[in-house]
């Protein structure tokens, strides 16, 4: 007798659960806890100026971010790491979109198997959905040494990086159905996984996603203070 296979639904987790970026939050703590050194904010300071005064562009503040990141992450030990991704989460659990919030709840309830997918470290990722109710979680994962320190290096970085391969790897593994499948994403780096699944979701998307959903005819959510349009 063939198994059913569950409905999938797919969600990214920065911006589009979480109302900001999950590594922003890390790093920044990293730098008060003095796990990161004071001048780490120096390597995203104008990138970052430049978004809020919208001169300049998101991805680009992201970039230098996860630059800061990578650069400082060699040698720190991973239980002091853990430590501050935990606080990171406690003080943000509740910072949620109301919308991509109510439909983890109601796809839940319905039994769909829920997956969250996030370019932020595996270990602040999954702290952060484990109580959302995701049946997986993959975040980016960096190795560590003998001595349980970053070595700088990350684990299965083609993988993590192409968030449609990590969907055809979950249907699989998983034994999911595509028939039904729901995909929440908000930039155009989640075109890729939105083009495979039934009804795709583009929330509070940029622009460059924003024209390709118009163009494809996807369904647009934004969200503004306490009010949600769908257009």
């Amino acid at each position: 007798m063939a198994v059913k296979r569950k409905k999938l639904a797919i969600f990214d987790i920065d911006g589009t659960i979480f109302r900001s970026s999950l590594l922003i939050e890390l790093v920044e703590a990293l730098i008060r806890e003095k796990i990161f050194r004071p001048n780490v904010f120096k390597i995203y300071e104008k990138a970052r100026e430049k978004w809020l005064d919208r001169k300049g562009e998101y991805d680009d503040y992201i970039a230098a971010v996860v630059g800061a990141f990578r650069e400082n992450l060699k040698g720190v030990d991973y239980d002091n790491f853990l430590k501050v991704a935990k606080k990171v989460v406690f003080l943000n659990k509740n910072r949620v979109y109301r919308f991509t919030r109510d439909l983890v709840k109601d796809l839940k309830r319905k039994k769909y198997y829920l997956l969250a997918i996030s370019n932020s470290p595996q270990a602040v990722v999954k702290e952060f959905s484990k109580n959302l109710g995701f049946n997986k979680i993959y975040g980016r994962l960096y190795e560590v040494d003998d001595k349980n320190k970053f070595n700088g290096q990350i684990l299965f970085f083609d993988l993590i990086s192409d968030k449609a391969k990590i969907l055809d790897r979950a249907v699989e593994k998983e034994r999911l159905t595509l028939k039904g499948s729901i995909g929440v994403g908000d930039t155009e780096s989640d075109i890729r996984f939105l083009k495979l699944v039934d009804n795709p979701i583009c929330f509070n998307p940029n622009k460059k996603l924003f024209n390709y959903a118009k163009k494809k005819k996807w369904s647009i959510v934004v969200e503004r203070k306490n009010v949600v349009y769908k257009l």
